[in-house]
């Protein structure tokens, strides 16, 4: 008995349904986009916290200058506090972007900290550079500012604390090193 023709369109659509070269490739294509927003924001995240590090410790070894007497005793200014700070965190910070506040609590005195971010938006204007007068003791309070621009926000991850939700998203990073200063010997 001869075997039924076949139309040459469905050979055709035959040999394409069993061929799976390529599937992999079409697989992923499906997954792409997914997996590299993931990745980026994976990056960024990373990127985000190693800059606060370096904040972080920048302002701790730069704290420490007032913390040894070292700065009290001449009348230092926040420029050159930023100058020993620049060389520490310019590797990943543009200096001229950081902010310093510096305050000092005489002993006894109530220590309050106001944030900087209200409603959303970056507020500088409790920022001062009060250091410890020479020879006394009290409580010091160093705190560094950056405002860190983010790029993956528009792909639905967001760690962004100012502007968040508009063009200008940006994370604020800060770095703080909190000591109580003897009087030297």
């Amino acid at each position: 008995m001869p075997a039924p023709a076949v139309s040459p369109t469905k050979s055709v659509f035959r040999r394409f349904r069993r061929d799976n070269r390529g599937s992999a490739a079409v697989e992923f294509s499906l997954i792409a986009v997914t997996f590299f927003a993931l990745f980026f924001a994976i990056i960024e995240t990373a990127i985000v916290f190693f800059a606060g590090q370096v904040l972080e410790s920048g302002i701790q070894d730069s704290g420490r200058l007032i913390y040894t007497n070292q700065m009290t005793n001449t009348n230092t200014t926040a420029q050159q506090f930023l100058d020993d700070l620049c060389p520490r965190i310019q590797t990943l910070l543009n200096c001229q972007n950081v902010d310093i506040d510096v305050k000092y609590y005489p002993p006894g005195s109530t220590i309050t900290l106001t944030e900087p971010i209200s409603a959303g938006s970056y507020n500088n204007s409790g920022i001062s550079f009060d250091i410890p007068p020479p020879n006394s003791t009290g409580t010091v309070v160093v705190r560094g500012y950056y405002q860190w621009p983010l790029i993956v926000t528009g792909l639905g991850y967001n760690i962004a604390n100012i502007g968040r939700g508009t063009a200008n998203n940006k994370r604020l990073l800060v770095g703080l090193s909190a000591f109580h200063v003897e009087p030297p010997p």
